[in-house]
């Protein structure tokens, strides 16, 4: 049986890759940190509907240094991780605190790592292993406003470059997926004339739906997809990159 990692699994991509995977027959880890409820339904729905299945909820806090540690132990088989949790803060660079910055870059980046370290032998150890990280766009070409989070994003990208180089001759492929402007929780924030404006700017003319980030990550889970390594995928409806 196969077993992935979902962080963030309660946000709305990291649910649609839940439901993807699931029906691919995946087993999955559902990692959440406040949405208990929610990742309780999913994984009861999951559960409902694919009885021969695994679905085990992990509750950890990725702006906490315990929190690697306390996934690697309530978690025993595994073959991928997909890192979908993670938010952003909409300030002028020059108005962010010592603080925030650190959250951003521990809950999006610094935990992944540690994450990663103490998972990989599990990892390795599965046919097909797979690290995917769910980037952005700004990590390629920067959004004011959103500077820290733009950075981190640009290393993710660096870290999946670099890594997979490490783990290739493991079996082990490390890509990012980096949306561009999505329909999530996250960008609640816009008003109707805001998301005119930008789909106005997007040449498909729309903000993209979660299912269409899943579908990229369920095609680098599949185990033809083992020449797929060190990239960082662009899903942005052509606007940006």
């Amino acid at each position: 049986m196969k077993f992935a990692l979902i962080c963030g699994a309660s946000g709305n991509i990291g649910t649609a890759i839940s439901k993807d995977l699931a029906q691919k027959g995946w087993s999955l880890y559902l990692h959440y940190y406040q949405n208990e409820a929610t990742t309780n339904q999913l994984a009861n729905e999951l559960r409902a509907e694919y009885p021969q299945q695994d679905f085990l909820t992990i509750q950890a806090n990725f702006r906490s240094e315990d929190a690697a540690q306390k996934i690697s132990q309530n978690i025993f088989g595994l073959n991928a991780v997909v890192f979908a949790q993670g938010t952003t803060i909409y300030q002028l660079f020059d108005c962010f605190s010592a603080q925030q910055l650190e959250n951003l870059w521990q809950e999006q980046l610094k935990t992944p790592m540690l994450v990663i370290q103490k998972v990989i032998k599990k990892i390795s150890n599965a046919e097909n292993g797979r690290i995917v990280f769910i980037g952005s766009i700004y990590g390629a070409v920067g959004s004011s406003m959103e500077v820290p989070y733009s950075a981190i994003k640009g290393g993710i990208s660096s870290f999946v470059n670099a890594y997979s180089k490490e783990v290739a001759s493991l079996g082990v492929t490390v890509n990012a997926v980096a949306p561009g402007a999505v329909a999530t929780k996250m960008n609640d924030e816009f008003n109707q004339t805001e998301i005119e404006a930008v789909n106005e700017e997007i040449p498909v003319g729309r903000f993209g739906d979660p299912t269409e980030i899943s579908h990229i990550v369920q095609s680098i889970m599949d185990e033809r997809a083992s020449y797929l390594t060190g990239q960082t995928i662009y899903v942005d409806g052509g606007w940006k990159k």
